[in-house]
């Protein structure tokens, strides 16, 4: 059997809706596929310190995390690209002059500027991983922060149609996940560009290249792979864009596609 590498997002398509389990299918196909030599990644929009700890017992070959901006293989760092300082800073800026609250995201924390704040979304957050209040920064931590990428909470005095603007100008991509919550990331960097630079790294063609995912979030690298696969619990928008259609994520959906593609 050719080795393939296997790329997995997280949410809905590795684990459930909060509580966040991962079924036991799930992890006995990834075991199988990883016996049968082939490579598993969980290529994520979360950064490292956000990864559930359950997953990491799986034995993955690596991460990709916070959408292309670090690769991870067999415990190493091959790649790292945070936003630079300066960038940082007038993203801080603009968001409190449009009134955003945010999470900033990095590979060892979470920050926020100000007071955290109390959308649904954002206290699960800050029970996953360490957060610091980047209004408290003083000194050489100051003047050298960076993050990753955010998340933003649009309110009812938020100025929605300048934050849009101003993301727009600086390249950035916004995903929406419902209730009025954005991901923002910078668009140089994507899950496709993680799964790029492994295949580089590893010396691999596209056509060995598998992708599982559920959302729109996921599109870069559903479209992009040489195989996408698209859970039966999808947001029906990438179903145009994926080879095959699995059933659910309880529904042994992992399990499924990679029987259907002779994986395990």
């Amino acid at each position: 059997m050719n080795r393939k590498i296997l790329f997995f997002d997280i949410d809905g398509t590795l684990v459930t809706a909060p509580p966040c389990t991962i079924p036991e299918s799930t992890a006995q196909a990834i075991t199988q596929a990883r016996k049968n030599g082939h490579l598993c990644f969980i290529n994520t929009g979360r950064t490292r310190v956000i990864i559930p700890k359950d997953l990491l017992t799986l034995g993955f070959d690596g991460y990709v995390c916070g959408c292309g901006t670090q690769i991870y293989m067999n415990g190493q760092l091959l790649f790292s690209q945070s936003i630079p300082h300066d960038q940082c800073v007038d993203i801080v800026k603009k968001l409190r002059q449009f009134h955003i609250p945010t999470y900033f995201e990095r590979c060892d924390a979470i920050l926020y500027d100000g007071e955290p704040h109390h959308h649904p979304v954002f206290p699960m957050i800050r029970k996953m991983a360490p957060t610091e209040n980047i209004a408290e920064y003083t000194g050489e931590k100051a003047a050298t922060y960076t993050f990753d990428k955010y998340l933003v909470s649009i309110g009812p005095d938020s100025d929605r149609a300048g934050f849009e603007k101003y993301a727009q100008e600086n390249d950035m991509i916004c995903f929406d996940h419902g209730h009025d919550v954005w991901e923002v990331t910078l668009a140089k960097y994507t899950k496709a560009t993680g799964i790029q630079f492994l295949l580089d790294h590893l010396g691999m063609s596209l056509e060995d290249s598998f992708a599982f995912g559920d959302s729109t979030n996921d599109l870069a690298m559903l479209k992009y792979a040489g195989t996408s696969i698209a859970m039966g619990n999808s947001m029906p928008e990438i179903f145009p864009f994926c080879t095959y259609r699995t059933t659910g994520i309880t529904d042994n959906g992992i399990w499924n596609a990679m029987k259907h593609f002779q994986l395990i």
